[in-house]
């Protein structure tokens, strides 16, 4: 089942993790994250089709999907 925005929030909320830390975690850029989340729900700015936004919006549920990892944030830091 896929998660609002706010579920997302309140999610971390709940757990004490901060998003910044979970995008870290995850080889993401912290501004990314908190801007699909910060995101309008009815009309969202950042559309999340591909890249690292689509991937983020997968791994948090927001969409459903398969995470690509050829060409996120963690394999170009793990390869400079």
């Amino acid at each position: 089942m896929l998660k609002t925005r706010l579920q997302v929030r309140q999610e971390f909320a709940s757990k004490g993790l901060s998003i910044s830390s979970w995008a870290k975690a995850n080889g993401y850029s912290p501004n990314m994250v908190l801007a699909i989340l910060a995101d309008n729900e009815l009309n969202p700015r950042l559309k999340c089709l591909r890249g690292d936004a689509h991937n983020i919006a997968v791994q948090l549920g927001l969409k459903s999907g398969e995470v690509s990892r050829g060409h996120s944030a963690v394999h170009r830091f793990a390869a400079a």
